[in-house]
């Protein structure tokens, strides 16, 4: 599957000849602007979304063992509920 040949562009030149006529250099010109207007869209769009590939995820959480002794010490206490066991009630 090649790309066009000569011939094939020959039949496309004579066809856009019969079709447009003398209107033909003003038609491609738009159809030009067209096709400019659509690249630059086009890369704008691609252009917003290779930012958001550049995305970093969030650090792991660092736990108190990895910490310095003064990170630590500055944490306040972390809550533990209290056992199942103090709330039984005897029925």
């Amino acid at each position: 599957m090649g790309g066009l040949g000569y011939s094939e562009m020959m039949l496309f030149g004579v066809i856009a000849l019969i079709l447009f006529g003398a209107r033909l250099p003003e038609v491609a010109r738009n159809l030009g602007g067209s096709y400019r207007e659509l690249r630059k869209h086009l890369n704008d769009f691609q252009r917003e979304f290779s930012s958001i590939d550049k995305y970093e995820p969030p650090k792991k959480p660092t736990y108190e063992k990895d910490e310095p002794e003064s990170v630590v010490a500055n944490k306040p206490p972390r809550f533990i509920p209290p056992s199942s066991e103090n709330d039984k009630t005897e029925v």
